[in-house]
């Protein structure tokens, strides 16, 4: 209590509450506009913070995550249009409802349910984290290469699409931290002569590149000749029944997103699948879904603000980051010199506990702007995608020559960028990449700190339990899917001889 009690002093700052409410208004203006995310936002506003206070630069891209989460469901309802991945689920109903003249309904209900999961999630966020801090503190270089590996694991377990896209997607991202000084002896490497690589690709350029222009050239693409048509808004109110049936959905879609928020490979997007999954169970109306259902509104979207504010404690207790815009905000706290993990809530607590405490700051403001303001975001619908792109590529330039006022660094932006869009025509997934070209610096580092610690690695290894626990978890993630398929083979041999 006296750590979030000191994070609200810090929150509530006449400064950082302005940075609050521009990521909230940012984040809620990306989610509304459709393609662009919010990786792709914080890839591109990251050069910005650079010369700001790491607080007040973590409390903005904060904002701007579970900013979007709010905004993403205002296009999924009016026109169909997932603003955000997380808001998918909030299409098929929420859209209906639209149809049905209860857009405002609709609407009213996305806003109040996320306001509620959030609030939810930084709360059990500092009654958690120093249960998991007290017990991470025991970590050691072994302890922290099984969890780094962990989470590969099971980014390849939930990967979208091909496995072996996948693994290539990781491999590259390993590949890419590697260029520059060696970690341990500090030689360059893979640097082909060029003085300007001996630091490495910067995080800020890499995720600019790959998810900021890479996005707005795909979106250019798919969006050149869409038009939007929004339905009417109508009343705000939400009926008594609507209260009543959205309740309980709001209350498990906050607890149910905010424990797969924890998950690495889990966040706000598969909270919001589960969610949408688990009301179909619990429902006494299962007709209504897919045709207007409360519940498939209310649920999904407290479990995507849940997820969003859950996949922050391991990314600060940790240092492990569970999805691309949580790796961007370990690239962040990098890039201002601020080391996340266990020692962090000893060493920099008005950042630890001033970001917890700016989220429960920045759901208030974000009810205040989804409502009363929904007729601005309504207009901006309006808004052709093709008079923003060209907007954007300049923002993006500007912000990667200001890193050094280096001209390389736009070279580097527009290559990443090419890259990134290539890689979206090939149908690779671009988040294990970024993902392991920010943890490739980590995992080389106790990599060879163990290995220097450790004569016979498997003696070594078997005198940490901690660590040997958390690889065989990894293990049987990897094992039962292989079970799982074999079994199914089986079935299916079974049932073509039987017929």
């Amino acid at each position: 209590m006296e750590g979030l009690l000191g994070g609200f002093i810090v929150a509530l700052k006449p400064m950082n509450l302005v940075f609050c409410f521009a990521g909230a208004s940012i984040g809620t203006l990306i989610g509304v506009l459709p393609g662009l995310g919010p990786t792709a936002a914080i890839a591109m506003l990251l050069p910005l913070t650079i010369g700001l206070d790491p607080v007040s630069a973590i409390i903005m891209i904060a904002g701007i995550y579970y900013g979007a989460s709010y905004g993403g469901s205002t296009t999924a309802i009016l026109v169909k249009i997932p603003g955000e991945a997380q808001s998918v689920v909030t299409c098929l109903d929420g859209y209906k409802m639209a149809q049905q003249g209860r857009a405002g309904a609709a609407i009213a209900i996305a806003a109040i349910g996320s306001f509620v999961a959030g609030t939810v999630g930084a709360v059990a966020i500092g009654l958690i984290s120093m249960p998991l801090v007290e017990f991470a503190i025991r970590f050691g270089p072994a302890e922290n290469l099984s969890l780094l590996l962990l989470g590969f694991i099971v980014i390849l377990v939930l990967a979208k699409g091909n496995v072996v896209k996948s693994l290539i997607m990781i491999a590259a991202g390993l590949l890419l931290s590697m260029v520059g000084q060696d970690v341990i002896t500090g030689q360059p490497r893979f640097t082909l002569g060029i003085p300007e690589l001996t630091d490495g690709f910067g995080v800020v350029v890499v995720a600019m590149g790959i998810f900021g222009l890479g996005e707005v050239f795909a979106n250019v693409e798919k969006f050149r000749t869409r038009s939007m048509q929004a339905v009417p808004v109508g009343s705000l109110m939400p009926t008594k029944d609507d209260w009543k049936r959205s309740a309980m959905p709001i209350a498990r879609g906050s607890v149910l997103g905010f424990l797969i928020g924890l998950l690495p490979g889990g966040g706000a997007t598969l909270a919001s699948f589960i969610s949408y999954g688990v009301e179909k169970k619990f429902t006494k109306h299962p007709e209504e879904f897919g045709n207007g259902a409360v519940e498939g509104v209310a649920g999904p979207e407290a479990a995507n603000n849940a997820g969003a504010a859950g996949s922050f404690i391991p990314l600060l207790a940790l240092g492990l980051p569970g999805n691309p815009v949580t790796a961007l905000l370990l690239g962040a706290l990098i890039v201002h010199n601020v080391t996340p993990g266990p020692l962090m809530i000893q060493e920099r607590p008005e950042i630890f506990w001033g970001v917890i405490a700016s989220m429960y700051v920045g759901n208030v403001m974000l009810v205040l702007l989804n409502l009363p303001l929904i007729g601005i975001w309504v207009q901006l619908l309006k808004v052709p995608y093709r008079a923003l792109y060209a907007a954007l590529i300049l923002f993006m330039i500007i912000g990667a020559y200001s890193l050094n006022n280096n001209p390389v660094e736009i070279l580097l932006l527009l290559l990443f960028g090419v890259l990134g869009y290539g890689l979206r025509k090939l149908r690779f997934d671009t988040a294990p990449l970024i993902l392991a070209f920010v943890l490739g610096g980590p995992i080389e580092f106790n990599l060879r700190q163990t290995m220097m610690l450790a004569r016979d690695p498997l003696d070594y290894l078997m005198g940490r339990p901690i660590a040997l626990t958390i690889l065989a978890f990894g293990l049987l993630l990897i094992v039962l899917p292989m079970f799982s398929k074999v079994r199914q083979k089986l079935m299916l041999a079974r049932a073509v001889n039987e017929l």
